[in-house]
């Protein structure tokens, strides 16, 4: 059993793997919840686990859990110590998969508790699911994301910045993703950087990368002016085309 994993659709192979989550006819809908304020990193990840382990003994239904959480860094189980340059926020080691990264007010963070025993066992369909869903909701916004194989979450290209020492055109990485599974049960998820403080990120080399010509970014940085509220409503629809109903709660 896996445990840790570091638009318009138009399918591409991978995409193909993440049509494949959708749940058996007749499943309830996923509950779609929303909170509103600051909540705290370590009572998020209770209850997130709490809501994870009802889901497996089938005594909960599927969850999302939008939120924002006060500035912190959190620690994948990949995280190198070298990668936190400055700990300007508190530092949370945590069970997900993936390395160094910044949560903060402005970015939307999406806790993804499914039942992958009800849709498929197949934590790469997952992975490859959650990408989809972010680079669709991007494109609501005239936003281009794009998957790189040799870097974890969506990136979008920027001609406007320099190029790197080879040529390569430049890259922000504009959304996160790290998640765990146990019992077969989804939690933690995706992080979309809608409007933070962009300098928060340079206390740590977010997911280990260090390259010059490849940074961080946000609708915002984009120059798109969507709020919140107008951010949750794309993700809930691409969100149902890939993974289902939802009723919000």
């Amino acid at each position: 059993m896996p445990s840790l994993f570091d638009a318009s659709l138009n399918l591409s192979p991978r995409d193909a793997l993440a049509v494949s989550l959708l749940p058996p006819a007749g499943a309830p809908p996923v509950e779609w919840r929303v909170s509103g304020g600051l909540t705290p990193y370590e009572a998020a990840v209770a209850e997130m686990e709490s809501r994870a382990d009802r889901i497996a003994a089938s005594a909960a239904r599927e969850q999302v859990w939008l939120l924002e959480h006060p500035p912190i860094y959190t620690a994948g189980a990949s995280a190198k110590d070298a990668d936190l340059l400055e700990a300007r926020f508190p530092v949370h080691r945590t069970g997900r998969g993936g390395q160094f990264t910044y949560h903060g007010p402005g970015q939307r963070l999406a806790y993804v508790m499914l039942d992958l025993t009800r849709r498929r066992r197949d934590a790469r369909a997952f992975v490859c699911a959650l990408e989809a869903w972010l680079i669709a909701t991007l494109g609501v916004f005239g936003v281009v994301g794009e998957r790189r194989e040799a870097r974890v979450g969506v990136w979008t290209q920027r001609p406007d910045k320099p190029r790197g020492s080879n040529g390569e055109m430049a890259e922000d990485k504009i959304a996160a993703l790290g998640v765990r599974i146990r019992r077969w049960v989804t939690f933690h998820g995706v992080a979309l950087n809608v409007a933070p403080d962009l300098a928060h990120f340079s206390g740590i080399a977010p997911c280990g990368v260090r390259e010059p010509h490849l940074g961080v970014t946000s609708l915002a940085d984009l120059g798109v002016s969507a709020d919140m509220n107008e951010v949750d409503a794309a993700l809930r629809k691409a969100f149902e085309e890939i993974f289902g109903k939802t009723i919000r709660i």
